[in-house]
């Protein structure tokens, strides 16, 4: 059942079953996109796991990874030792194959603003209410891991999203399990971005991460053997064991400098739509133009770029600027 739960709620298809058996604990399905597993034995270190995936709609690799570790569990070649939430975001834009319908999703996780009355809005409350029910139910420490693949090449294909908050720290096993896991690159967020990520660090504590994992590609044009690090360590989480560890100095940080918004429609990106992110740009260099809030320009430090977007809505984030940081325990 569980190998083919992705593909039947893609398909729209409602299972008969809601609750199931897996060989070491059991599954239930609290909706459409919504999968807990339950093992019948908690692990010592176990965590309480949040994996999600197709946050944004066109961004396929993180659900195939995850139909991988659902087989792969339901065919008891891993032992369930972890309870674990599996969640499949934007499922009307997974279907239309595109980043979204209305809205970009990863931008609607939080409490105290009104939803907007559209698909993104009803899930981005259902998705949160997910969480809060999971973590609520299960003593263990928190974790999630929110899985996507960016929209453009990088000097640093897979890299990590630190969410802001300034009462949670990340604990040092996590750059360790980050590095064996081949991520390349750490970004610290520097303010909070309600993302789903930061949802689950701001409001639940959660050691949380949105996880870049190569080039958004079509279905069934993932190479997903650059990820067996990664999915590595879910299945080690998933089990309720120890993941693998590395030294944390294989991997880059950076830190944001500041944020470019478009404040108009006359705005444009002085650079190519090809530039991979974290290309360096040079003190002098202009990056943008707008009619509203002029030019941006690099002033002081050299400065990199990271998620450029010249096609965000107005008064959204065209792009990140980012530079060299210390490790965390520099």
């Amino acid at each position: 059942m569980l190998g083919d739960w992705l593909s039947l709620t893609l398909d729209g298809d409602v299972p008969g079953e809601r609750e199931g058996w897996l060989p070491f604990g059991h599954y239930v399905m609290h909706g459409p996109g919504i999968l807990e597993l339950r093992p019948a034995a908690c692990q010592a270190s176990a965590r309480s796991v949040v994996l999600s995936a197709g946050i944004h709609g066109n961004e396929t690799a993180p659900i195939e990874l995850v139909g991988e570790l659902l087989a792969r569990l339901e065919s008891g070649l891993l032992r369930l030792g972890a309870p674990t939430l599996i969640l499949l975001g934007n499922l009307a834009a997974i279907r239309a194959g595109q980043r979204f319908c209305d809205t970009n999703l990863n931008r609607l996780l939080r409490r105290d603003t009104p939803l907007p009355e559209h698909d993104e809005g009803r899930r981005a409350a259902t998705l949160m209410a997910a969480v809060d029910a999971f973590f609520a139910r299960h003593d263990r420490p928190p974790l999630h891991y929110d899985l996507h693949t960016a929209i453009r090449d990088s000097r640093y294909p897979r890299f990590a999203v630190e969410p802001f908050d300034e009462s949670a720290t990340t604990d040092s096993e996590q750059w360790r399990w980050l590095a064996a896991a081949d991520i390349q690159a750490v970004l610290h967020q520097h303010r909070h971005s309600w993302t789903f990520s930061h949802y689950s660090r701001h409001y639940h504590g959660a050691q949380a991460f949105t996880l870049e994992l190569g080039r958004a590609q079509p279905f069934g044009a993932n190479d997903l053997s650059l990820l067996r690090p990664m999915q590595a360590l879910l299945e080690a989480l998933v089990e309720g064991r120890e993941p693998p560890g590395a030294p944390p100095q294989r991997l880059a940080f950076f830190r944001v400098a500041r944020e470019l918004m478009r404040e108009s429609e006359a705005f444009r990106l002085c650079f190519p739509d090809d530039t991979p992110n974290f290309t360096e740009f040079a003190v002098g260099t202009k990056l943008a133009e707008d009619a509203a809030a002029g030019d941006c320009v690099v002033e002081d430090t050299p400065l990199a770029v990271v998620f450029p977007n010249a096609e965000v809505e107005l008064g959204a984030r065209a792009a990140l600027l980012v530079r060299s940081a210390p490790p965390p325990d520099a």
